[in-house]
């Protein structure tokens, strides 16, 4: 069962598609926000959550006082999930929905996407090829505020993301089991 951990929505609980996805364990994810509320990353923050999955990443940013997310995943069933989750959110918090799901692939929204984004979750399959995690990046950094985190979510043998080419610079990595989490910022003088 995936839920959300704090804030507002605390104990709701997500559905998770069945296939394709990979959703963040609680372990990694209370980890994750953790590290992020020590960096005053969420409160207020406009959210970008790419490859959504059940979307728990944006979901439970939302929960502890982002002010808008957008979540963005390809599968139409799982973009239905997403829908559904951030509904059931948006009733545990009393609030109007400020979560809103692109049934998109990553890239094609990116090159249509009005920023600035100030936390960014990318969480693809862990079989995405290098290049096209470096062209998301590449394609994201325009879109980010000055001050923006990127949180980049893959396997733990994955290739470290190409930060370089985007214009990113690495604030931090973690390991946790089978998963490894890079956090990253704009490079002085921004992409």
């Amino acid at each position: 069962m995936t839920r959300i951990i704090a804030g507002a929505a605390r104990g709701a609980r997500l559905d998770v598609p069945g296939a394709g996805t990979r959703p963040t364990s609680d372990r990694v994810r209370e980890s994750l926000f953790g590290a992020l509320e020590s960096m005053d990353a969420i409160s207020g923050a406009r959210v970008l959550d790419l490859y959504a999955g059940s979307g728990a990443l944006g979901l439970e940013a939302w929960s502890r006082g982002a002010e808008r997310v957008d979540l963005v995943e390809i599968s139409r069933p799982a973009a239905n999930i997403v829908g559904r989750n951030a509904a059931v959110v948006a009733k545990a918090m009393g609030a109007a929905p400020v979560a809103k799901v692109h049934q998109s692939a990553v890239r094609a929204y990116l090159s249509r996407a009005q920023g600035p984004f100030d936390l960014v979750f990318t969480d693809p399959p862990y079989d995405l090829v290098d290049a096209a995690m470096t062209a998301d990046l590449v394609a994201l950094a325009p879109l980010l505020s000055a001050d923006a985190v990127v949180v980049i979510e893959r396997g733990k043998r994955a290739t470290p993301p190409d930060l370089d080419a985007s214009g990113l610079t690495m604030l931090r990595e973690k390991a946790y089991g089978d998963t490894r989490v890079w956090w990253a910022e704009r490079a002085h003088g921004g992409a």
